[in-house]
């Protein structure tokens, strides 16, 4: 799935939609406040000038151009190649002399220090030969929440787990002093994996000179747009954007006669109807609800939280497994049925017809009389072995073992973990997605821990593996280690020995134990051992429908 958005169609993967489909697409909030001109007008000649850029071009000797996605307000942005990483990677654009060049430059580097998979990641910010560039992540598997939109509004369970990351993600932003202020349905993209993510983060509104007095009110506000396009779709403002028809009767100075989303559209859960009011309309209590509105998303996410999580509906166990009930349960005692091919009923196989007349009656006869005879030869054998004293003839070929052992075996217990930190030694602490370190252990086979995205087998090249270290809290015994994964991973199971008392710090601090691959193993050593820190280290990332590859982790228990 390519991330280009055209005109046309507004909802694709892009990182950036182009300059005549941004037009008119933002609805800015009251605070949203650009500080010189039209944020969304187009480029004048001499301004595209600036900048000689073209299909080919390499910025810093690395980075080819491939294809102009936007080019807006004196910046442009571009699908391009990691020539040094082989890697594709999305590029904006602008001189160095630009006005907003230098907290360009700032904000793509504050963005890149907050390390959350929730975000698409900064991976580069400098300038250079007159220009000023900020390499960012390229999905190519993930597809922006306008483009989902266009194929019907979200269930419910999918609205909850859209507004639950996004209120959570953009809490952890604001917590670092960083706001996005242009959350659109072009700026959050679903992952092939179900996953949203948020790019632009504070790049985005800075490349626009689009800034806010109430950076959070503003942020949590869009969310609450987000939340109500997605339960009803519909943009709930008066003009349509993002291809989706806007609310009819709606002026953007009166919020009151916005009709909530259960209003719009039947069969839309209460609760998140309720939710997305609070949210989109948070300068006051609305008469929708008694509750007070969310000015935060920490309020926000609090709110969600507040709600009882839903799951995705489960199929029926006719679908997952085939089973009927029978006849008896069905209350009719006629033939069964089975079910057949392509979920078809099909009726039970036919019994074997009988065998027919003389023929059958004489081999039943025939039958019989070789059972009398075996019978009949058996007792001659055991009477005669009577007579002359032997011993019993044995009738079963099977022989009694000489002893039993009646101790049962040792059943091994689970070992609670203490805590459990990211390593990885070549990229340094922290580097690996820590926030999401304890979904490895919350025994919630639906989260998991994520390693940073590699472009190669072997880690791009750039390291021998990385993984999780476990603090058991004291020195246990240790016999097997369970990981359960998304995709086939090679791990190896380490142990630090008994009498290291502090975190370790290097792959050196730890002892080789046994290793296996899979993405459901366990992993036992041929002794138990004795430690404290248990090293699950991973050799080998499966590798993702985009041709990338990123480690999963979902579940790890310790068994002594």
């Amino acid at each position: 799935m390519s991330e280009r958005s055209t005109a046309a169609s507004p909802s694709t993967g892009s990182d950036d939609a182009p300059a005549d489909a941004e037009t008119k697409k933002d609805a800015p909030s009251r605070d949203s406040v650009p500080p010189t001109g039209n944020p969304d007008r187009q480029d004048t000649p001499d301004e595209q000038e600036s900048i000689e850029l073209h299909s080919g071009h390499r910025l810093a000797a690395r980075y080819r151009l491939e294809e102009c996605i936007t080019r807006l307000d004196g910046f442009s942005s571009w699908r391009a190649v990691d020539e040094k990483l082989r890697r594709a990677v999305g590029v904006h654009v602008l001189p160095a002399a630009h006005e907003r060049a230098g907290a360009v430059l700032s904000a793509a580097r504050s963005a890149a220090l907050l390390s959350d998979p929730r975000f698409v990641q900064v991976l580069d910010a400098d300038e250079h030969d007159g220009t000023v560039h900020v390499i960012h992540e390229w999905l190519p598997d993930a597809d922006p929440l306008s483009t989902v939109l266009q194929h019907g509004p979200l269930e419910p369970h999918e609205a909850y787990a859209l507004v639950t990351q996004l209120a959570q993600a953009m809490t952890a932003a604001h917590r670092e002093g960083l706001a996005h202020l242009r959350l659109t349905p072009g700026t959050v993209l679903r992952t092939g994996a179900g996953q949203y993510r948020i790019r632009g983060l504070a790049v985005d509104a800075t490349l626009r000179g689009i800034t806010a007095d109430h950076p959070e009110r503003t942020d949590t506000e869009a969310i609450g747009a987000l939340l109500y396009a997605a339960l009803t779709q519909r943009w709930p403002y008066a003009e349509g954007a993002y291809g989706l028809a806007g609310v009819t009767g709606l002026s953007r100075s009166s919020r009151e006669s916005l009709a909530t989303p259960e209003q719009v559209r039947a069969g839309v859960h209460r609760g998140l109807s309720d939710l997305a009011m609070r949210a989109l309309i948070n300068d006051g209590a609305t008469a929708t609800s008694q509750e007070q509105p969310c000015t935060t998303p920490e309020e926000l996410a609090r709110a969600v939280a507040a709600i009882p999580r839903l799951k995705p509906p489960e199929p029926s166990t006719e679908l997952l497994t085939g089973y009927q009930r029978t006849t008896y349960q069905q209350g009719t005692f006629g033939p069964q049925s089975f079910p057949g091919p392509n979920g078809l009923v099909a009726p039970p196989p036919a019994a074997p017809p009988a065998l027919p007349g003389k023929t059958g009656a004489a081999i039943k006869w025939s039958v019989s009389a070789l059972l009398i005879a075996a019978l009949g030869l058996g007792s001659w054998q055991i009477a005669d072995a009577l007579l002359e004293g032997d011993a019993p003839v044995e009738t079963s070929t099977q022989q009694q073992p000489e002893s039993v052992d009646n101790d049962p075996d040792p059943v091994s217990e689970q070992v609670p973990i203490n805590g459990i930190e990211d390593f990885d030694p070549f990229g340094g602490t922290g580097s690996q997605n820590p926030q999401s370190a304890l979904n490895a252990i919350d025994g919630d086979p639906e989260t998991f821990w994520p390693t940073k995205n590699y472009y190669g087998p072997g880690f791009g090249n750039l390291k021998p593996g990385l993984g999780l270290i476990l603090d058991l809290g004291e020195p246990q015994q240790v016999g097997s280690v369970t990981i359960e994964a998304l995709g086939t991973h090679d791990i190896e199971f380490h142990a630090a020995p008994s009498s290291t008392t502090t975190m370790p710090s290097g792959t050196d601090d730890f002892e080789f134990v046994t290793k296996g691959s899979g993405d459901s193993l366990t992993l036992t050593a041929e002794e138990a051992v004795d430690t404290r820190y248990v090293l699950v280290w991973i050799t080998e990332l499966p590798r993702g429908a985009d041709g990338n590859y990123r480690g999963r982790i979902a579940n790890i228990t310790v068994s002594s």
